[in-house]
């Protein structure tokens, strides 16, 4: 099924696998990820149907999560750090499989919404950010970067990853290493 023709069918599937807020939460993303994808220069239709798809295993029972990671032996350091961090990846593979969706930019741009990753696509920073500034989102600092990613996508990010790395060094959680490694490439990419 072409989902971007049968965008009501797409719609319904989506919101049978979470609660209400989350789906808002969703609707928003991918609003937010088609303004942005218009912005700079990226297809529209697939931002948008990345961000209605992103968070497509959010309310899912960790177990089912789990199981699904680790029968596509995805690393161990993802299944031994925070379990916030699963609904990404397992997403990404849920919507190859169970939806057929193969191109291969939104299954990426799914998978790396929450950690990032070092060389990341336009694609994957606009769901990135979506995710971060959609209207639904009210958190200290959502405000400054609305505001960068009406001006630089990177900065944007930049700024909403290094917010998120601060937040869980102060709540003495860990860190997920590709999400510092791709705050590291995105701060590299700034200098140049």
């Amino acid at each position: 099924m072409n989902w971007l023709e049968n965008r009501e069918a797409l719609l319904e599937r989506v919101r049978a696998q979470m609660h209400e807020k989350r789906y808002r939460h969703t609707l928003g993303v991918a609003e937010s990820a088609r303004q942005l994808a218009v912005q700079y220069g990226e297809d529209p239709d697939k931002a948008e149907l990345a961000g209605f798809l992103h968070d497509y295993c959010k309310c899912w029972p960790v177990d089912v999560m789990r199981d699904i990671l680790i029968r596509h032996d995805l690393p161990e350091d993802l299944l031994s750090g925070e379990k916030e961090l699963w609904h990404a990846f397992a997403g990404a593979i849920v919507i190859q499989t169970e939806m057929n969706i193969t191109d291969p930019g939104i299954i990426q741009a799914v998978r790396y919404h929450t950690t990032g990753r070092p060389g990341m696509t336009l694609l994957e920073k606009i769901v990135c950010v979506a995710d971060y500034i959609e209207p639904n989102r009210d958190f200290p600092g959502v405000k400054k970067i609305r505001k960068l990613a009406e001006q630089d996508l990177n900065q944007a990010l930049v700024t909403a990853i290094g917010g998120t790395i601060q937040v869980l060094i102060e709540k003495k959680k860990t860190v997920y290493p590709l999400t510092l490694l791709a705050y590291n490439d995105l701060v590299s990419g700034l200098d140049a």
